[in-house]
């Protein structure tokens, strides 16, 4: 059945009429061109395609888009302001924390949510709130290293 759902993209009014029931995450990809958004394992298990809602990170593969009606939806396209990398993405450049790129979205993403919940995170916080985000290029120490620095905790390089 066809609704029409409102939300806030990227800080952008969004307005789509379609079945509610949708996977965020394909529309997304297929009718907002979001396509730094990835899709992973389909079961919300990998996070490859996390995004934010409501300053919360959400698998967008197993949240359907009636959920988002009203909320404000940040992809990793709605990091950059004005041509600059947010911190988060300067650091994961800086600390090579990007090896093939695929998990990266989701990893920034995730990570951006574990930011707004824990601003100064110790190392044990971070590698907590990680957890559920898979990497098979073995990045993790890279992608550990540039959230401390994102968060003013850790070192530059």
């Amino acid at each position: 059945m066809t609704e029409t759902i409102r939300f806030t993209l990227n800080g952008n009014p969004t307005t789509l009429s379609t079945d509610a029931s949708r996977k965020l995450l394909w529309v997304l990809r297929t009718e907002l061109e979001m396509t730094g958004t990835k899709y992973g394992c389909g079961e919300g298990l990998c996070g490859a395609c996390t995004v934010i809602v409501d300053g919360r990170a959400v698998r967008s593969c197993v949240t359907d888009l009636a959920s988002v009606r009203g909320k404000q939806v940040t992809t990793i396209e709605g990091l950059a302001r004005d041509g600059h990398l947010h911190p988060l993405q300067q650091a994961f450049h800086e600390h090579g924390g990007s090896q093939c790129g695929y998990c990266t979205p989701g990893m920034i993403m995730n990570a951006y949510g574990l930011l707004q919940e824990h601003p100064k995170p110790t190392r044990a916080q971070i590698e907590e709130g990680m957890e559920g985000n898979l990497c098979r290029c073995g990045a993790h120490q890279r992608i550990l290293a540039a959230i401390e620095a994102a968060s003013g905790q850790g070192r530059r390089p």
